[in-house]
């Protein structure tokens, strides 16, 4: 079985810093700003959309009555929010589209004659 790469926040503020060359505590402030943002407004009840990537927003679960797996006991689970995310149709069609088509897409398409160049020789 493959281990599966992981991107976390210190990745992500490493990227931050190498394509801004901004200080490293600024770069951190950078990706912490973007989070706090998002989590507030959902908090507030808000729906974030970022273009070209998905949105965010709060689903609503209803409250339930569960089992306490140890003792089989009978509890209640009161309703709760929680954050959802939807990804916008251009992330869908980036994630499905692997690397090796998007160059052999690439290497086909300058390869092809420009429209009507070959007709009219």
């Amino acid at each position: 079985m493959t281990k599966q790469l992981t991107l976390t926040k210190a990745d992500l503020i490493e990227e931050v810093l190498r394509i801004t060359e901004l200080p490293r505590k600024e770069s951190e402030t950078v990706v912490e700003t973007i989070f706090d943002s998002i989590i507030e407004s959902l908090q507030k009840g808000e729906k974030i959309e970022i273009r070209g990537f998905g949105s965010f927003r709060t689903r609503e679960r209803r409250g339930r009555v569960g089992r306490n797996p140890k003792t089989g006991e009978k509890v209640e689970v009161p309703p709760k929010k929680i954050p959802f995310f939807k990804p916008s149709k251009e992330l869908k069609d980036f994630v499905n589209t692997s690397e090796t088509e998007a160059s052999a897409e690439e290497s086909s398409s300058a390869a092809a004659p420009a429209s009507g160049d070959a007709k009219h020789s």
